[in-house]
């Protein structure tokens, strides 16, 4: 409401400053309070103008500098910037400049069914069909100070209370060390993983998801190139942390991550890319103890509960290596991903080297590639700042615009072994097929069929087909 009281009544201050010498000179008083009211005027115009162009950011893009581009540019504009610092500019008109605060969120709803054969069912359970929210999170974010950011995301979808997904503060250097980040957050390690939920192509993360620290609570540094062609990042958490950033112990429980990035081919117009990455990541856990599982690619954690008392109505793990003893652990992966006009392709290997404590050496390997296309003539973003794929943009919105949305058809095949030695966690191959119908920038729909071949040592080889659609809006 202010911005448009402020654009009805004076659009000529738009764009227009008023110098203060071209205010007439009625008496000395006079002059100086209307000069000072015109001043904060302007400001507040050029503050509502920047706010007004520009579209809202994600939850999970970084928000660390907004005062210091987008305000300072809406301030040079106003040709105040020479007259006096910022916070001097602002400081006679009682209004403080900071903190600042914005809200975003997303809402996942899914459903889903599955067809299984008996060694499959013998192997991991019967999976209920049924429909649920995964994911229902609510942000905020902002600045506490310049160079100082902020972020505060939780998620109401798991069962019984909600968890923290984000926490941190982000405090940019401008010098070599770039940005200094505390709290909890995405480790830098691999691809898929620092890629937004929200932006996905397929409903869930491949099956090596298992591997890598993900979100732990510590601190890091991490920076992006001047010509945004190379980044690189490096962490040190506690390790393992809970879904509210707790880790407890005193025997070990520490973790580093590493990860570096370059774009060899950009030719944004053009959309074609070429990205090549790598990722260390060494961890000595808490309790000497690890494990890895993975799902065929779906994730629920919810319970059927007082509906059917005693039916879990989560997605099993079909893999599961149980609670392995460790001294520590060492995971290495290795990523490429290119674009070419509206086609895309991503692959990342990785693997896992563990030091079991008391027994022999184990290694883990995993790997995914995928796919996607665009039937209407877009292509993926390429997030520079991230080093990852961002969201879909159609070139016609569907509903008011009177277009089709952006449709896309994509394909995946992921790979884990988590047998070696003493551990027989089992083997999964997944193919997954997906058709995703972007209304908007903020509204999709996705539709995921997935073939999951399990080598159980128990059961042998058995199948699943499973089958889920999502409904997902943010904002």
């Amino acid at each position: 409401m202010r911005a448009l009281y402020f654009f009805a009544v004076l659009p000529g201050l738009v764009g227009q400053p008023i110098r203060a010498d071209e205010i007439p000179s009625i008496d000395n008083g006079r002059s100086t309070q209307l000069q000072r009211r015109l001043r904060k005027l302007e400001r507040e115009l050029a503050v509502l103008k920047s706010e007004y162009e520009r579209e809202p950011g994600s939850a999970d893009v970084d928000w660390v500098d907004s005062e210091s581009s987008a305000f300072r540019t809406a301030i040079q504009q106003t040709g105040l910037e020479s007259s006096a610092s910022v916070e001097e500019l602002f400081a006679p008109t009682g209004h403080p400049i900071f903190p600042t605060i914005s809200a975003s969120g997303f809402i996942h709803m899914d459903w889903q069914a599955s067809h299984q054969d008996t060694a499959n069912r013998a192997a991991v359970g019967d999976i209920q069909d049924g429909v649920h929210f995964t994911r229902a999170r609510v942000s905020l974010q902002g600045d506490a100070w310049q160079d100082v950011s902020y972020i505060l995301e939780m998620d109401f979808g798991l069962p019984e209370r909600p968890t923290f997904v984000d926490l941190f503060l982000d405090y940019d250097t401008h010098s070599t060390l770039g940005h200094f980040r505390v709290g909890r957050w995405r480790q830098p390690f691999g691809m898929d993983a620092l890629t937004s939920i929200r932006e996905l192509t397929f409903l869930e993360r491949a099956t090596l998801f298992a591997f890598g620290p993900f979100r732990q609570t510590g601190i890091g540094f991490y920076d992006t190139t001047d010509d945004e062609q190379s980044t690189w990042a490096v962490s040190g958490f506690r390790y393992p942390s809970d879904g509210f950033g707790t880790n407890l112990g005193d025997n070990g429980g520490y973790g580093l991550a590493a990860r570096v990035t370059r774009v060899l081919i950009d030719d944004t117009d053009g959309g074609e890319m070429f990205h090549v990455g790598g990722s260390y990541s060494y961890s000595d856990p808490s309790a000497d103890t690890v494990r890895y599982r993975a799902t065929p690619e779906l994730f629920n954690s919810g319970f059927a509960g007082a509906l059917t008392p005693g039916v879990p109505n989560n997605i099993p793990f079909f893999v599961d290596t149980g609670p392995i003893n460790t001294a520590y652990q060492n995971q290495v992966g290795v990523e490429l991903a290119g674009s070419y006009g509206r086609l895309y392709v991503q692959s990342e290997w990785m693997y896992t080297f563990l030091e079991q404590a008391g027994g022999p050496a184990l290694g883990f390997p995993g790997m995914y590639v995928h796919s996607g296309f665009f039937l209407t003539g877009e292509h993926r973003q390429y997030n520079h700042k991230n080093a990852v794929f961002g969201r879909v943009r159609p070139n016609c919105n569907f509903g008011a615009d009177g277009g089709p949305g952006a449709w896309e058809i994509a394909a995946r095949w992921s790979y884990i072994d988590l047998n070696d030695q003493n551990i027989a966690g089992g083997r999964l191959n997944d193919v997954t097929l997906g058709l995703n119908w972007y209304w908007n920038p903020r509204t999709k729909f996705q539709f995921n069929y997935i073939y999951s071949a399990l080598n159980d040592a128990t059961q042998g080889d058995s199948r699943a087909d499973l089958f889920a659609l999502r409904a997902q809006v943010d904002f």
